[in-house]
């Protein structure tokens, strides 16, 4: 996916592990196929799971994960990933990466789910996460990803993926929409704890409800209009309304909301379309939920 992505295997992470963490070396070791962007998942026994990155800016996160994870995971109503070791560079990986608990479940993006008691569960936990105190919390211009940030500081970044990729959408109705969210009014509200990356591959489902949110990285403190993104990924319209009202969004937070999902979504078309099947689709069902199936040029069938 990425022009000089970082290699890693099992064998790899048991060599590793052997040296710096002993007790995660003697079980299996397993390779879990995932659709993620920044990490090779690398299950360790029943209870850890290993994040080996997949480029080298997937390292930054580790640091803020390992000083905000465990306090979110006393105070939000879902299980979180909890850290449980750093792994040092080697001569045979030259960077760090980490080990956190592993949260049983499915994946949203395969588990069958009642969007609309979905809709409930995670409005409640981002409700939450809201409400907790920011101090000392990343803020948003620094923190990695740059979630929570203006809508203007993606303008420039947002054209470009538009340029990128026109062969595959509407130029005009995606620009013309880009342009009405850049005339939202900003966040003028204090900075709150935003996900960042709240995404169905991130929502961990059991028996059909909420159990789990994964991948904290794009953690930071800002405009919390960028953790509604999902609401154009995975939601219908009924289950849609029912987030916004368990959130009790704001017109021009939704609004902000919606040129998220838009800028993530044309962020990801131009960067994954060749590379990330998943990723490229993902990104034309948000366009279609955001402005309407005529917006994206039906892809080419894959052989």
């Amino acid at each position: 996916m990425h022009e000089g992505q970082l290699l890693s295997d099992a064998n790899l992470v048991r060599e590793i592990l052997r040296d710096q963490h002993p007790q995660w070396a003697r079980g299996p070791i397993i390779e879990i196929s995932s659709t993620g962007t920044d990490h090779a998942l690398y299950r360790l026994g029943d209870d850890a799971v290993a994040r080996v990155p997949l480029r080298r800016s997937a390292t930054r996160p580790i640091d803020t994960e390992f000083r905000w994870l465990p306090w979110f995971a006393e105070r939000l109503p879902v299980e979180i990933p909890r850290p449980l070791a750093q792994v040092e560079p080697t001569p045979a990986f030259p960077h760090r990466w980490s080990v956190h608990s592993w949260i049983p479940g499915e994946c949203g993006t395969t588990a069958s789910v009642d969007r609309a008691r979905l809709a409930v569960d995670l409005a409640r936990v981002l409700g939450t996460l809201q409400g907790l105190d920011p101090a000392g919390g990343p803020p948003s211009v620094e923190a990695y990803c740059w979630r929570g940030i203006p809508l203007t500081m993606r303008d420039a970044s947002t054209r470009q993926d538009i340029a990128s990729s026109e062969r595959s959408i509407d130029v005009a109705a995606v620009t013309s929409a880009w342009e009405t969210a850049l005339d939202t009014p900003p966040w003028a509200g204090p900075p709150v704890w935003v996900h960042g990356d709240v995404a169905a591959g991130n929502l961990i489902v059991r028996q059909g409800r909420l159990a789990g949110l994964i991948d904290w990285a794009c953690t930071a403190v800002g405009d919390p209009a960028c953790d509604l993104v999902v609401a154009w990924e995975l939601f219908d319209e009924p289950s849609r309304e029912t987030f916004r009202e368990e959130l009790d969004v704001d017109d021009a937070t939704w609004d902000r909301g919606k040129g998220w999902a838009l800028s993530t979504a044309l962020g990801a078309l131009a960067y994954y379309e060749q590379s990330n099947p998943f990723m490229a689709d993902q990104a034309r069902q948000k366009l279609r939920s955001l402005i309407g199936d005529d917006a994206v040029v039906p892809a080419p069938r894959r052989g």
